[in-house]
């Protein structure tokens, strides 16, 4: 199962990497350090005992544990120990006829502070003299604003707001000397990274001054915050998360995709925090990918996005995606479905009767647009449908009639409501155990490292629910035994 993580022969005996999976599984589990992991091998016989060690064994280092957890992630299989749980699972049959399965996704805290501006700029200035070669004497002669071999934060008074503007002034103006003064060389891995890093943090927060055209090279913090900002130097993937309008996070989107009347995990993704390529309703169709036959899908309003109806629907899903609710252009007036639209006929009617054809796609999202202009002058309905001097226009996005059936179908179909409230609330149960215990807070950097983290945790998770639902190991078979036997 391991071989190919260990290719050579050569070198002394090591730790076998069956022992040091279960140890890095039962650390999954229970949320332990490595040294804590290492001293339950040592102290608990239960520990032993589920990873073959003997009575007077003394473990290991806990730096091996480390070392097989880069080693996994960096093999061609990292989520290894997954598929050996899920292969497990197939073997059980518990799987056998359930064909549900509901999606969620939910924020996971980074394993690193997050930096302010200033402190961002000054750690990549000093990565990038640290990792490429004849920085430091470009940094000498090009970065004024602070010392950056001095540890502490630049000397000024932070309670003045002009001193802390012409600090980030300073700090960026010498971030982009150092940039452009660097002598032309071939980088390795890490100089090139460290290079990247400060070219992004020099931009992501400051925009050109007040008075400024964009030339003199004065700058200023931006209002707002830039999209997709990373957080942290340390950690470059960790992100800002909006899983609401009102609340925000910084870390990484766990994505999961649960079978709700057994609680199992059958896909998991760790992915960041922000960007249409790692959104849910994109993961979620990776999560389902894997699944060969027809299931009945459940899923919050994250997922109901009109491509991903499209792509189940022609997959020979059954969808129970909650629809968006549609916001009215005037509060308390008229939503698209008071409107009549044919996207056959390329009309639309408006609740007052007036009918206008519907545009042909157009536009980066091949939108159509029905403009209604003029008869919207002296509508009695006007009030309720726009604010629009140039009256109402309305745009129609591609699978308009997938969503409108969606939408339909969510209001008035009984049975569709009672599966979806019996179904979907258990993916909320699969989140919270995936979080207990302080699991919420990652303890790796970047993407590839606590992905592997997730897949390992999620696979400790199904050999217990399984365990609990009577999981044996009889005659070389996996099978659930019966309760009471």
């Amino acid at each position: 199962m391991f071989a190919d993580m260990y290719p050579s022969a050569n070198g002394r005996p090591s730790m076998p990497p069956q022992i040091l999976a279960a140890a890095v599984t039962l650390q999954a589990l229970n949320g332990l350090s490595d040294f804590e992991t290492v001293q339950e091998l040592r102290c608990d016989l239960r520990w032993k005992a589920a990873c073959g060690l003997g009575l007077h064994d003394m473990a290991f280092d806990p730096s091996l544990l480390a070392y097989f957890r880069r080693r996994l992630a960096r093999s061609t299989r990292p989520d290894r120990v997954f598929e050996a749980v899920r292969e497990v699972v197939k073997a059980t049959g518990v799987l056998k006829g359930k064909h549900r399965r509901a999606l969620d996704s939910t924020v996971l805290d980074d394993a690193v502070a997050t930096q302010d501006t200033v402190t961002q700029l000054i750690a990549a200035v000093r990565a990038v003299i640290r990792e490429v070669p004849g920085a430091d004497a470009v940094a000498a002669a090009q970065c004024s604003a602070h010392d950056c071999t001095d540890p502490g934060k630049p000397r000024i008074a932070w309670n003045d707001e002009q001193a802390r503007a012409g600090l980030v002034d300073a700090l960026v103006t010498d971030a982009l000397r150092l940039l452009g003064h660097l002598p032309e060389q071939q980088l390795g891995e890490k100089a090139a990274n460290a290079v990247g890093i400060l070219a992004l943090v020099a931009g992501q927060d400051v925009e050109p001054a007040e008075d400024s055209d964009g030339r003199d090279g004065r700058w200023r913090i931006t209002r707002g915050t830039a999209a997709n900002r990373m957080v942290s130097t340390i950690d470059p993937e960790a992100r800002h998360v909006h899983k609401t309008r009102s609340h925000q996070q910084d870390g990484f989107k766990a994505h999961l995709a649960i079978e709700p009347e057994t609680g199992l995990y059958t896909a998991v993704a760790l992915r960041p925090g922000a960007g249409a390529e790692h959104h849910e309703a994109t993961v979620g169709l990776d999560l389902l990918a894997d699944e060969d036959k027809p299931l009945d899908v459940f899923g919050d309003t994250a997922y109901s996005t009109g491509d991903v109806r499209q792509t189940l629907h022609e997959a020979g899903h059954r969808l129970f995606l909650k629809p968006a609710p549609l916001r009215p252009a005037v509060p308390g007036g008229f939503t698209l479905d008071d409107f009549a639209i044919d996207t056959t006929a390329a009309i639309v009617t408006c609740p007052a009767g007036h009918t206008v054809p519907l545009s042909d796609p157009g536009g980066q999202h091949h939108q159509r647009k029905a403009s209604f202009g003029n008869l919207c002058t002296g509508c009695p309905l006007r009030e309720r449908c726009t604010k629009a001097r140039a009256g109402r226009i309305l745009t129609i996005r591609p699978h308009h009639d997938l969503q409108t059936a969606a939408r339909h179908q969510a209001a008035t179909d009984s049975g569709w409501q009672a599966d979806y409230r019996r179904w979907r609330p258990p993916v909320e149960r699969a989140v919270a155990w995936l979080v207990q215990a302080g699991n919420r807070r990652l303890r790796y950097r970047g993407t590839i490292s606590n992905n592997t983290w997730l897949h390992t945790r999620a696979a400790a998770l199904n050999l217990r629910r399984l365990i609990n639902l009577g999981l044996t190991h009889n005659r070389g078979t996996w099978h659930l035994a019966p309760a009471g036997t």
